[in-house]
């Protein structure tokens, strides 16, 4: 294909071209690029309304850009909502991506680097203290089946620090028993091994021992059609944690991924190391394990304590 026509090729058909490409080429998870579809074609549909001819890579300019940063930090949708901050980055994250994918092929496009990112706000981070996830492991019936599930999965997620949709992928013959421990393929496709605690070791074998159902799922849902999968989804158990948090009536909101922050807490504080955190929680980055430290760093308290006033 002549570099001509490639410049004038029609933007549709690259987003398209490149939605495929990150899942064959980049094995992107199906949700990535899902959400990357979505930022892109907002983006095709703001160039759109202005240009007669359909966009093409040209149509991506400095300008168009700084416009387009504008229509974001103004978009507010039919309820009057409008786009975080953080969101507002990723369709920016999206578009780099797209835009390098394109200097790959030989498109001339303007570099993704002019791109900036304006600083989001820092996130807080919910946790909850060792007494509050213990007040919340003690909510769930145990008498019933619904809530022997729900006991073992609320023990496995402050165990592992799991994600929400890695939890909800396990089947039951992944679970090494005897060492208390799996693997698990996490985000970025990348595999990292997770240990169960005795407590929840014990909780989960108590509830595949109540189970008579020959689904391979891990954790199933008990209401619903039969004809459909018995595996529970990641807004199910969003849901189930939400219940539980309202029962113990804890002050924070806590979602799973929550507990998640809640299990880095636990073991920054018991005095954990952070690359081995990062490992098991299967960040790419020890900068994204470090947004931890600022909550959990005891040193500086100890350090505060004893220069501060004294």
């Amino acid at each position: 294909m002549s570099h001509n026509m490639d410049i004038d090729m029609d933007l549709d058909r690259l987003v398209k071209d490149f939605l495929e490409y990150l899942e064959i080429e980049r094995n992107v998870s199906q949700l990535t690029i899902r959400n990357y579809a979505h930022y892109l074609h907002r983006f095709l549909g703001f160039l759109k309304k202005d240009s007669s001819p359909p966009p093409t890579p040209k149509s991506i300019t400095t300008d168009s850009i700084r416009e387009y940063r504008l229509y974001l930090s103004r978009y507010v949708d039919k309820y009057g909502i409008s786009l975080k901050r953080v969101t507002q980055n990723y369709h920016l994250i999206a578009l780099r991506s797209f835009l390098k994918y394109c200097l790959k092929r030989d498109i001339p496009v303007i570099a993704p680097e002019k791109i900036d990112l304006p600083k989001a706000e820092s996130r807080s981070i919910k946790f909850l203290e060792r007494d509050q996830v213990e007040r919340l492991l003690q909510m769930p019936e145990i008498s019933k089946r619904e809530g022997l599930r729900d006991k073992a999965i609320l023990e496995t997620l402050f165990s592992t620090g799991l994600r929400v949709s890695e939890l909800t992928k396990l089947n039951r013959d992944q679970i090494n028993f005897d060492r208390k421990e799996f693997g698990v393929i996490g985000k970025g496709r990348r595999p990292r091994v997770v240990f169960l605690s005795d407590s929840a070791a014990e909780w989960v074998q108590r509830y595949l021992k109540n189970r008579d159902d020959t689904s391979p799922a891990l954790f199933i849902r008990y209401a619903g059609k039969k004809s459909e999968s018995l595996r529970l989804t990641p807004r199910s158990v969003q849901r189930l944690v939400e219940k539980y948090v309202k029962k113990a009536r804890l002050p924070i909101k806590i979602t799973p991924h929550g507990l998640r922050h809640s299990f880095a807490t636990d073991l920054l504080t018991g005095g954990a190391d952070l690359r081995a955190i990062q490992e098991m929680l299967g960040h790419k980055n020890v900068s994204t394990t470090q947004i931890y430290t600022h909550i959990t760093n005891p040193q500086l308290k100890e350090i505060h304590t004893k220069y501060h006033r004294k």
